[in-house]
């Protein structure tokens, strides 16, 4: 497993059954639950601070895997939602935790958390650290295999109810046309014609915000698309006056979920370029507002930051 830290969470830990007195029968294992009718927990669950404890309990019949991410990071929610296709498959024999870091920062803190995507095991109350930053599905089963066979080596072989629902997971809409055509395209690898789509589709909605958001993730993933982030982000440091180097530095920020970062280079970089150079920035920074979230307030510093460079 990639390990990158432990974090102590024993006061979480259930507390061991008493040892039987010497002579005395051992109690006799209970049967793993999935044999007698499943633990009746659901497969997928979103965490805080309140719910560590429920989770902890729970570890102790399942493994519990927690994914640590933000409704910013483009990787940390494709791995959410990796990670709950591969919590279907696996059909109850760990359950899913998702830890929105925003919302939750001191248990990010607690948990040791430094970048998203972060992922984190519970065995009986103890972490089992699992991988920090971004895995493809074949590296996220080898991981949950692992897991899975160190749980069974220390007892917890439990199983959850089959059929179990997500935990205030709502109903996800169905997904529109346009979303489809996208789709198939980037499952194509053809990043142009998932752009083409939803060009087409803002020139008909022009005021869908929600569409232009989405060309710009997918102009982002086309970016960033088989690169290195910690190379990118190197070559940026190395280089601050390579006006394409420090764009790609701050995708790659925001892919490892650090929206600060990610708005500081590309601001940097408006305030160092002038003329097309600085227009090709600006339109770019503004590309990342849109990725971001208007709403979000490390944007709304950075609208006001972008303003008084320009003006």
């Amino acid at each position: 497993m990639s390990m990158f830290g432990a974090v102590d969470l024993s006061s979480l830990a259930p507390r061991p059954t008493a040892s039987p007195a010497p002579g005395a029968p051992a109690a006799t294992q209970a049967p793993p639950a999935g044999q007698a009718g499943g633990i009746p927990a659901p497969l997928i669950v979103d965490i805080d601070a309140q719910a560590l404890r429920d989770i902890a309990e729970i570890s102790s019949r399942v493994p519990v895997v927690i994914i640590c991410h933000s409704p910013r990071s483009e990787a940390a929610t494709q791995a959410v939602a990796m990670l709950g296709r591969l919590a279907e498959e696996y059909a109850g024999r760990f359950e899913l935790a998702r830890l929105d870091v925003d919302a939750s920062p001191e248990v990010a803190q607690a948990l040791g958390v430094q970048a998203v995507p972060t992922c984190v095991a519970l065995l009986a109350g103890q972490p089992v650290p699992l991988a920090q930053g971004a895995v493809g599905e074949e590296q996220a089963r080898a991981l949950l295999d692992q897991l899975l066979q160190v749980a069974a080596a220390n007892g917890v072989t439990g199983r959850l109810a089959p059929g179990a629902p997500a935990a205030d997971d709502p109903e996800e809409p169905a997904e529109t046309e346009v979303e489809r055509a996208a789709r198939e395209a980037i499952e194509k690898g053809d990043w142009a014609g998932a752009e083409a789509v939803y060009d087409h589709a803002i020139a008909n909605s022009p005021a869908d915000a929600g569409l232009k958001t989405a060309r710009a993730q997918v102009r982002m993933l086309a970016r960033m698309d088989g690169q290195d982030p910690a190379a990118l982000l190197a070559a940026a440091d190395a280089a601050p006056e390579d006006l394409d180097a420090a764009l790609a530095g701050a995708d790659a920020a925001l892919a490892a979920g650090d929206v600060e970062g990610c708005l500081a280079r590309a601001l940097d970089a408006v305030a160092r370029h002038g003329g097309d150079e600085r227009e090709t920035a600006r339109l770019r920074l503004l590309e990342l507002f849109e990725i971001i979230g208007a709403s979000a307030p490390e944007v709304q510093a950075a609208r006001r930051r972008l303003a008084t460079i320009l003006y």
